[in-house]
């Protein structure tokens, strides 16, 4: 008799237990919930790897947009230097310190040692 009084008092009967148990301790709710923490952490197509995912596609679209505009500075510099014979040259002694038959080059290194202080 005694352990019916302590079971009736363990058991509430107030109206939020109740909207607690038919609402959040309903089995498709629960169902649900589940549902959404696995997609979220521990499914390989989880939501997290998919944001990782995405972020390095467009990390790898910004190299891409990079790529192909020095693509095109390059292209245009080659075009330009391959139809131009002066612009050869100059590419040629700038870059290459190339001369001509009777002329002497003179390349001015400065000396890292003697640092004016």
């Amino acid at each position: 008799m005694q352990q019916d009084n302590l079971i009736k008092d363990i058991k509430p009967k107030s109206r939020a237990w109740r909207l607690l148990r038919r609402y959040f301790l309903n089995k498709y709710i629960i169902t649900v919930l589940l549902f959404l923490v696995w997609m979220t952490f521990f499914d390989s197509t989880s939501f997290l790897v998919i944001n990782e995912i995405n972020k390095e596609i467009a990390r790898y679209e910004k190299q891409l947009e990079y790529y192909k505009e020095e693509y095109h500075k390059n292209d245009s510099f080659y075009k330009k230097l391959m139809n131009n014979k002066e612009e050869k040259e100059k590419f040629a002694r700038e870059n290459y310190f190339m001369k001509k038959p009777n002329e002497e080059i003179f390349i001015l290194v400065a000396d890292s040692t003697s640092v004016d202080r």
